[in-house]
C-alpha cells in the first residue's frame, strides 16, 4: 500500500498537477484567426445565440460538454471529505468521460451541503453544459437534488452513484441469471445497502421485471419491513410485510445477494443458507461483503461478481456513464430516462454473449474469454462499447420522445 500511495501522489502531481486540462479546437496561428476567435468575430455567434438559444449547440462546445458536480459529501469510501478534497475524484471522472466516450468535462466542486443552495448553484450554471453528472452526494439528499434539477432543466441530470451503478448491476445480473438458470421475475433478491446505489438499483431491476414482493432491502438496522418507523420515504417504498428482520434471515433461501454496503457483512453461514445456484454481487470496495476466495471455497455452485478489477466479473460504472451520456448528447436528449437505462442494460448484456475481441484478450493478458460464470459483463477496454451502448441509448431517447435530434449513425 505504501507504494500505491507514493505512486498515486506522484501520478497526480507530476509532471503537471492534476489529470485534465482544456484544449483549443480552432486555429490560432494568424491575426485573422484571433479576430475570428475573439473580437470582432466572436460577436457574430453571440448575436445568433441571443436570437435562438439552441444555436449554442452549433457555435459553442455546449453539446459535448458535461459538468461533473459534487459537494464532497460521499466521496468513494472516504465519506464526507468536503468539496475540495473530492476534486481528484471529479477530475478522474473527467478522464473516464474523455477516454471512453470523447466527452469534455468541467469538474465543479460546490462548497455547500445545503440542498437549496446546491440546487441554486447548479441551476444557474447549467446553460453552459449539454449534461450534468452529479457525483458523490450523500443519500437521501441526492434523490431530492437530482429530481428537482431534472424538473428544472432541459438537459440530462444524472447521478452516477444511483443510475450508473444500477445499470451495470442490472446488466450483469441479467446474464448471471441466465447462466444460473433463473428468471428475474421469479428470484428472491437481497440488497444490502439502502442508500443511493441500492435504491436506484432496485428501482431499475423492478422496472426490468423483478418482483418487488420477492425483494428484501437491508440497511444498518436490518430488513426494511412494514413494522419499522425509522425509515425515510425512499426506504419505506421498499418496506415489505415479513418476519425476516436480520440479514441472516434475509439470506435464507435467497437466489441473489447484492452488496452495496461494507466489508465482510456476509458470513459463510449466510452464503450457505442461500438457494441452489446462488448469485452474489459483493460490490463493497476495496473489501467486498465476503471475500471471493472464501465464498467460492464454500459453494461450488456460486456465481460471483465484485467491484474490483483483480477478480472476474467486475461491476464497473465506467461501462455505463460515458456511453449513457454519449448516447444522450448525440441526440440532444432532455434527460436520461428509464427507457434509455434499460436500453443500455440490454446492450451491455448482449455484448458479453458475443465473441471477445483480440484486443481485449491482449489488454488483460488472457488466451481466451467467453460468456460464462467468470465473464458476465464486458470489460471496460472492449472497443465495441463505444458504438453499441450509445446507439442503443440514442434510439431509446428518440423512441421515448426526449430527443431533440433524430438518431443518425455515422
Amino acid at each position: 500500500m505504501s507504494n500505491l500511495k507514493e505512486d498515486a501522489l506522484k501520478y497526480h502531481a507530476e509532471p503537471r498537477p492534476g489529470k485534465i486540462a482544456t484544449a483549443i479546437t480552432k486555429p490560432t496561428v494568424t491575426q485573422r484567426d484571433l479576430s475570428l476567435a475573439y473580437t470582432p468575430g466572436v460577436a457574430e455567434p453571440v448575436r445568433e445565440i441571443h436570437k435562438d438559444p439552441e444555436a449554442a449547440y452549433l457555435y459553442t462546445g455546449k453539446g459535448n460538454l458535461v459538468a461533473v458536480i459534487s459537494d464532497g459529501s460521499a466521496v468513494l469510501g472516504l465519506g464526507n471529505v468536503g468539496a475540495l478534497a473530492g476534486k481528484p475524484v471529479m477530475e478522474g471522472k473527467g478522464v473516464l468521460f474523455k477516454r471512453f466516450a470523447d466527452i469534455d468535462v468541467f469538474d465543479i466542486e460546490v462548497a455547500t451541503q445545503d440542498v437549496e443552495e446546491f440546487i441554486t448553484v447548479v441551476k444557474n450554471i447549467a446553460g453552459t453544459f449539454g449534461g450534468i453528472n452529479l457525483e458523490d452526494i450523500s443519500a437521501p439528499r441526492c434523490f431530492e437534488i437530482e429530481k428537482r434539477l431534472q424538473e428544472m432543466l432541459d438537459i440530462p441530470v444524472f447521478h452516477d452513484d444511483q443510475h450508473g451503478t444500477a445499470t451495470i448491476i442490472s446488466a450483469g445480473l441479467m446474464n448471471a441469471l441466465e447462466i444460473q438458470g433463473k428468471k428475474l421475475e421469479d428470484v428472491n433478491i437481497v440488497c444490502v445497502g439502502a442508500g443511493a446505489a441500492g435504491v436506484a438499483s432496485m428501482n431499475l431491476l423492478t422496472a426490468l421485471g423483478a418482483n418487488k414482493q420477492k425483494l428484501l432491502m437491508v440497511d444498518s438496522k436490518g430488513v426494511l419491513h412494514t413494522g419499522r418507523t425509522d425509515m425515510n420515504a425512499f426506504k419505506r417504498d421498499y418496506a415489505v410485510e415479513t418476519d425476516k428482520h436480520t440479514l441472516a434471515d434475509a439470506c435464507r433461501g435467497a437466489d441473489v445477494f447484492i452488496g452495496l454496503s461494507g466489508p465482510n457483512v456476509m458470513s459463510v453461514d449466510m452464503l450457505n443458507s442461500m438457494a441452489a445456484n446462488p448469485i452474489v454481487f459483493a460490490l463493497s470496495n476495496p473489501d467486498p461483503e465476503i471475500a471471493p476466495a472464501v465464498a467460492l471455497a464454500a459453494r461450488d455452485d456460486l456465481l460471483m461478481a465484485t467491484g474490483r478489477s483483480d477478480y472476474p466479473n467486475q461491476i464497473n460504472n465506467v461501462l455505463g456513464f460515458p456511453f449513457l451520456f454519449r448516447g444522450a448528447l448525440d441526440v440532444r436528449a432532455r434527460c436520461i430516462n428509464n427507457e434509455m437505462l434499460k436500453a443500455a442494460v440490454y446492450a451491455l448484456a448482449e455484448l458479453a454473449r458475443e465473441p471477445v475481441p483480440a484486443e481485449v484478450l491482449t489488454a488483460y493478458s488472457l488466451d481466451s474469454l467467453s460468456f460464462g460464470k467468470h465473464y458476465i459483463i464486458p470489460t471496460p477496454f472492449d472497443p465495441r462499447l463505444r458504438e453499441r451502448v450509445p446507439a442503443a441509448v440514442s434510439k431509446a431517447a428518440v423512441a421515448s420522445g426526449v430527443a431533440r435530434l433524430p438518431y443518425n449513425p455515422l
